[in-house]
């Protein structure tokens, strides 16, 4: 694992206790479980650029989701997912994938991670909703127990997704009930945003709402404020997966403070209620999500979101895709930005805070935090 250092220390990030909300669970497979189990389950993988067959080569198959992944539009982007999602159709590959999920979190200091995935999408070989549930929650413990071994304390907990572009919402609000003291925390929707808002499964917002479900929903990502304003009213959101072109909806990015910063009604309500934005940054980058402000780390309009107050916390997206790490992540946006540490702190709080875990538990995380960074 690479090193990054908070700029002008000689900390490395990598060694910090870190809080992880927006990680799916199709978008960090190791790149040689997915030669193992596509051989195992025959499925063909992408050709290599220079020889036309099937890549046979890790190294080589995690360029190729980096290669692809770099596009700069979402749709593109989602499309790397049918070679992941074609491994995690059986039990045995979905706790795998869930197990290694979790060992890769604590190998990069997360002491509490969100993982979310869309069960319906593994159904193929005979799974049913619950036993797609079950085999990810039996992969998870087991990653929780062998961290343990090591002496790495992790705390995990699943985000069931719902598809927005099909139509189980519901179905699928209702399996997230069944599994929330089984180790579901919390709901949400993903996949092509534009043209598909939360409305289209308000039945299955309102649903989760009266049973005290929490709810995460991706907008602000492929679409812009009006989508943000459907998850917050139609889709009861708690936080907004990735959630940047809220930015859209303020006059004055540079402002000082945010009442000279012109914000229209829906950022002035992310602000004032606290909605955590779940910020990508270098997902953001890839998939087109920040082209208004520019194309490089530094044009991301996450920093000046954080200096006017907004709830801003720092994620993968999909680890594989963009070959990175929360460490990483963390350490681009540093140095982009010049954070020290108590903007890493700042962060990671504003993460622990926004975490669907109980009260207890969230308090005993924003403890470990600050002493971690109390350097």
């Amino acid at each position: 694992m690479s090193l990054y250092l908070i700029p002008g220390t000689d900390i490395d990030i990598q060694t910090l206790p870190k809080i992880s909300l927006h990680d799916h669970l199709d978008g960090g497979l190791r790149p040689q479980t997915i030669l193992e189990l596509a051989d195992k389950d025959g499925l063909v993988l992408p050709g290599d650029p220079d020889t036309g067959k099937p890549i046979d080569n890790a190294a080589r198959l995690g360029q190729w989701f980096a290669d692809q992944s770099d596009s700069g539009s979402l749709v593109e982007y989602l499309k790397t997912f049918d070679i992941t999602t074609g491994v995690m159709h059986t039990a045995e590959g979905l706790e795998r994938v869930a197990r290694e999920f979790v060992e890769d979190l604590a190998d990069d200091g997360v002491i509490y991670g969100e993982i979310r995935w869309a069960p319906e999408q593994h159904l193929q070989k005979g799974l049913t909703l619950d036993g797609a549930v079950e085999a990810v929650q039996s992969g998870l413990s087991q990653g929780v127990k062998n961290c343990a071994d090591r002496g790495y304390d992790i705390q995990v907990g699943q985000l069931i997704s719902a598809m927005r572009h099909l139509d189980r919402g519901l179905e699928i609000a209702q399996l997230a009930l069944r599994h929330r003291d089984k180790g579901a925390v919390g709901f949400d929707i993903a996949g092509p945003e534009a043209g598909f808002p939360a409305s289209r499964m308000k039945d299955a917002f309102d649903l989760l709402a009266r049973e005290m479900f929490p709810i995460t929903v991706h907008a602000g990502e492929a679409d812009g404020v009006e989508s943000i304003r459907g998850a917050l009213i139609d889709g009861h959101a708690l936080r907004l997966g990735h959630g940047v072109r809220i930015a859209e909806d303020i006059k004055n990015l540079a402002a000082d403070t945010a009442a000279e910063a012109g914000l229209g009604l829906v950022a002035q309500w992310v602000l004032d209620r606290e909605i955590v934005l779940e910020t990508s940054p270098s997902s953001n980058l890839q998939t087109g999500a920040v082209e208004a402000w520019g194309a490089t780390m530094a044009h991301h309009p996450l920093d000046a979101l954080y200096q006017l107050g907004f709830g801003v916390t720092i994620n993968t997206d999909n680890r594989l895709m963009s070959g990175t790490t929360l460490t990483k992540e963390l350490g681009l946006v540093a140095e982009a930005f010049n954070y020290e540490i108590d903007d890493l702190l700042a962060l990671q709080l504003n993460a622990a805070q926004a975490s669907f875990t109980q009260w207890d538990a969230k308090e005993a995380l924003v403890d470990r935090l600050i002493e971690a960074y109390s350097l």
